[in-house]
């Protein structure tokens, strides 16, 4: 069951879902609508050219644009997830998962991590609370029915093909389900309904969520006084070695975007698009793996390390906020309450290059972010990717 402890936060589970394309090729830009423009047009001819940055990337990432009429970001564009349900803990899920619950990997592999050190969201005993099924495999359950029902995207295995499934690639074989479009429209609905008939859908048609597929990647929580509603949110990492069938559900998604992480990137910074502070740090750490073996690999051979809870810490300074992180100078060391920062002097704040332990996103406005770190990351993540040092401080770099 969901933690009660957690007083101010909802419990909920996203996924960054990257999927290959052909270096150089248009071939599946059809499949991203319009709405925003991934090229800019030349000068000289008034035809749209490809970006300079596009063949640096062999993979797309799946961003999801949230209607103007969301209670939570109206109109940001983020990774598909959504809030923990009942469901996703019911015993119901033993008996799909039956002839592979006594399997190894079933519960996932464990973490270096010590329990002790772990977020809650992955170290809370589930079973104590009432529950049969594994935290880390709800959460994963959750993620991948929330991206069905958010973009349609059906990421299942047969039963059949589960055992002969490597535990080091479950991903890199993904095939579309071999139901007809209208079937998985008509289950679609039926999810979105009443999340239970995930459970009853899987059954029915003999398959498994791939949990195996899915990545610990990261654990955001929203601060406090920003957004109105709170959640605790683990991040999870998948890839796909092609570009999924995507439809938006018109009514929470009204647009979808596949595109490179620095195609996003340059979009926001160009005002094209906006996305919230996790969006943009995690799409700047995947800036340092181009290739998808190679995120592949690192999201594989990294979840076995673990990953530390971020709770950001705003100050209001000049008209920008900065957002602190663990690990920064100015991070609050009691991480209880409301968790406010000292107070720093203006010049200490403006100038963060002075610092030796930066660990922060500076934000002018809803376009304007900038990355400032110097710290090592934790459990062997990735730095995103930053430009060099200037005086009004780092940006990320596409």
């Amino acid at each position: 069951m969901m933690n009660a402890a957690l007083k101010h936060w909802r419990e909920a589970a996203t996924l960054i879902l990257a999927a290959g394309h052909r270096l150089g090729a248009d071939s599946l830009l059809p499949r991203t609508p319009p709405s925003v423009s991934l090229r800019s047009p030349s000068e000289s001819s008034g035809e749209w050219a490809q970006p300079p940055l596009r063949s640096r990337f062999d993979y797309d990432v799946l961003l999801l644009k949230r209607s103007a009429k969301s209670g939570f970001m109206p109109n940001a564009y983020v990774f598909p997830g959504g809030v923990l349900d009942p469901s996703d803990f019911s015993g119901d899920w033993l008996d799909i998962f039956k002839p592979f619950s006594s399997c190894p990997n079933f519960g996932l592999r464990q973490t270096k991590q010590p329990v002790e050190t772990r977020p809650a969201i992955f170290a809370t005993d589930r079973l104590k609370l009432g529950s049969p099924i594994p935290g880390d495999v709800a959460l994963r359950i959750c993620a991948l029915r929330e991206t069905f029902e958010e973009s349609g995207v059906l990421l299942v295995v047969p039963k059949a093909e589960v055992k002969s499934f490597k535990d080091d690639c479950p991903s890199k074989h993904y095939k579309e389900p071999p139901f007809s479009v209208n079937e998985l429209s008509q289950w679609r609905a039926l999810v979105n309904q009443n999340p239970t008939n995930f459970i009853r859908m899987c059954r029915e048609l003999e398959v498994l969520p791939n949990i195996w597929a899915l990545h610990e990647w990261a654990n955001w929580i929203t601060p406090v006084g920003i957004y109105g509603r709170r959640f605790d949110t683990a991040f999870f990492q998948c890839c796909l070695q092609e570009i999924p069938h995507t439809i938006q559900d018109e009514k929470e998604i009204v647009d979808f975007q596949w595109s490179t992480p620095s195609e996003i990137l340059q979009c926001y910074q160009e005002r094209q698009m906006w996305m919230a502070p996790p969006q943009f740090y995690e799409l700047s750490r995947m800036c340092c793996l181009p290739r998808l073996n190679d995120l592949h690999s690192f999201a594989y051979k990294r979840a076995v390390e673990g990953c530390e809870r971020w709770l950001p810490v705003a100050l209001l300074e000049n008209e920008q906020y900065i957002s602190l992180l663990p690990g920064d100078k100015q991070y609050p060391q009691d991480t209880s309450g409301q968790m406010e920062a000292d107070r720093t002097p203006d010049h200490e704040l403006n100038n963060p290059e002075k610092q030796s332990a930066l660990h922060r996103m500076t934000i002018k406005d809803s376009y304007t972010t900038a990355l400032h770190v110097t710290i090592k990351p934790k459990y062997k993540h990735l730095l995103p990717v930053m430009e060099p040092a200037s005086p009004q401080g780092t940006k990320s770099q596409l």
